[in-house]
């Protein structure tokens, strides 16, 4: 299998990345010109009287910066160790899908527990990725990694 074929997911959710983060100024820019916050709402991030509508984005993009870095740190690990496959792929794409999926409803009609639900998933998928390569690389478990 082509082990760049790993930096497709990568790059999708960091296009992604990118279109949260495009929100949050957009969002501050029309709060203000609304009069719905001030220029001082955010000289030390967002104070408390930012509307949670103009908080949601930014937060959501801090989530996008947070637990994913060990998605990509797995994904290069994948990479550089030659053990891309198509489970590896797999996974990736299904991280990114409910990353995506997170972001949407975070953004939109943000019912907690089903974000919350997507998150977790998320979450275990990326674990899981992580447990696949930490097997593949140590075959006879985690502790013969400590066998000097």
């Amino acid at each position: 299998m082509r082990q760049e074929l790993i930096f497709a997911p990568m790059g999708a959710l960091a296009l992604w990345t990118s279109v949260v983060l495009i929100l949050v100024p957009i969002m501050r820019v029309f709060a203000g010109r609304r009069g719905a916050v001030a220029d001082s709402d955010f000289k030390l991030g967002e104070s408390a009287r930012v509307p949670g509508w103009v908080a949601v984005p930014n937060r959501n993009y801090m989530n996008l910066l947070e637990f994913p870095l060990l998605f990509y740190v797995v994904c290069i690990l994948y990479y550089v160790s030659h053990s891309v496959d198509r489970a590896a792929l797999e996974l990736a794409w299904l991280y990114v899908g409910l990353r995506v999926a997170h972001s949407l409803m975070h953004l939109t009609f943000n019912i907690v527990a089903v974000r919350a639900l997507i998150f977790a998933s998320s979450s275990v998928t990326a674990t899981a990725m992580w447990v696949v390569f930490l097997a593949k690389t140590f075959p006879g478990g985690i502790g013969s990694a400590f066998a000097f």
